[in-house]
């Protein structure tokens, strides 16, 4: 078995338009619903996120790091890549566009059935993003930008 993630990656960084189009796409890769961190989401609220995450970033590039898969486990470690044009939404809320290129480490541990991601978890550095472009402060460092 062999996963496909480049069209996974293309799916969340390609232009994607609300809708049923949108809704198949996600659907062709996703179980409707699926399970992200824990918690039940509809495909529909998959595609509200994609759109989102292309509103928060300019130009975005990705760069598979590392992929390790088994019988229905596929982990991908990638870093993605572009200019801060919008509100991000972080663990710790949302950080308001910098203009900077931020670079974000992502793993993603998809769980499949049926050939589709049906459970997944994911993390990403988005502190260490905005501490690189000097978005926030983490103890002990200067000032904020913008403060």
């Amino acid at each position: 078995m062999s996963f496909d993630i480049d069209g996974l990656l293309d799916l969340w960084s390609g232009p994607i338009v609300a809708g049923p189009d949108a809704e198949a796409a996600f659907r062709r890769l996703y179980t409707d619903p699926v399970v992200v961190n824990g918690a039940e989401l509809a495909v529909s609220a998959l595609v509200e996120r994609a759109i989102l995450l292309q509103d928060t970033f300019e130009s975005v590039q990705r760069e598979v790091l590392d992929v390790v898969e088994s019988e229905d486990k596929v982990a991908v470690a990638f870093r993605l890549s572009g200019r801060h044009v919008g509100p991000m939404s972080t663990s710790a809320g949302l950080a308001p566009p910098t203009g900077e290129t931020l670079s974000v480490r992502v793993i993603d541990i998809l769980t499949l059935t049926g050939g589709r991601i049906s459970s997944l978890w994911m993390t990403a550095d988005e502190l260490g993003a905005l501490n690189a472009v000097g978005a926030v402060r983490l103890a002990g460092q200067g000032e904020v930008r913008g403060s």
